[in-house]
Parts: structure tokens; sequence; C-alpha cells
């Protein structure tokens, strides 16, 4: 496990754009992770509200190309700093915990005419929607430096 980030631990720079393609492919595996979650909680219809849908599987497209988009900025805001797979975890829940608050809380109702939900923070469906954003996150950080070893 230790090699996964053994690029960054010899020193080897990583660019922008490969810190950017990684984040967003790492961002995929977390995405799938958390949209299984919302599936399986039905919230994916909700999703697909974004794009005036209420199918599912346009809630799980819309939330995949999300993913990508939540872990490219990942890879750029916070890829330098994941030098190990602990690292990623740690970063990756701190960004999951951040876009929790900006996601669903204040960007999502928002755009659905609702209003920032700062209010409903500790209702169930939010607190639920903190452990899928935690998950995303997780998977997102630790899947980064597996991402990033293939491009060296």
């Amino acid at each position: 496990m230790a090699d996964l980030s053994r690029a960054h631990a010899l020193g080897v720079e990583t660019s922008p754009a490969q810190r950017l393609i990684g984040g967003a492919i790492a961002g995929l595996a977390g995405g799938l992770l958390f949209g299984i979650m919302m599936g399986m909680m039905g919230m994916l219809p909700m999703v697909a509200g974004l794009v005036g849908s209420n199918s599912g599987v346009a809630g799980f497209v819309v939330h995949m190309v999300i993913s990508a988009v939540i872990g490219a900025g990942f890879g750029l805001l916070f890829g330098a700093r994941v030098t190990a797979l602990q690292d990623g975890a740690l970063w990756g829940a701190a960004y999951g915990f951040i876009w929790w608050v900006l996601g669903p809380l204040l960007i999502m109702p928002t755009m659905m005419g609702m209003g920032p939900q700062l209010a409903m923070a500790l209702s169930m469906p939010m607190l639920m929607s903190l452990v899928g954003h935690l998950v995303y996150g997780v998977a997102t950080g630790l899947a980064y430096p597996m991402v990033l070893r293939r491009f060296h």
C-alpha cells in the first residue's frame, strides 16, 4: 500500500493537468459509491430535477457528472497534499464535508427555488446526506493516489 503514492514519496511532481484528470477519475469512483447509496434511498429523481427530469437514470448521470467535476476540484485543491492513502482519506473526508454544506444545504436547494437549507442540517435526511458526502470524499481521496500512480 505504501507504494500507491510512490511518485509523491520520490518527489515526482504532478502537473495541474494530472491532478485535474486524476481527481476527476477518482471522483467517479467516489461518485459510484455515493450514487449507489442515493439510489437505495430513492434520491436520484431529486437530483434529476436539476435538469428538469424526474428519472432515476438521469439523476445518476447528473450525479456522476457532478462527481467528476467535484473530483477534479479535489485533485487541484488537495492533490499535492495527498502523499499517502491516509492523507487521501483525511483530505477527502474534509472535502466531502465541505461539499455537503455547499451542495445539498446551499447550491442544490437554491437552484431548485427553495433557498438555502442550513436550518435543516441536523434533520435525518441531511445527516444521511452527510454520510453519503463523507463516503464520496473518503473514496475519492483513497482512489486519487491509486489513479496518479497510473500516470507514473
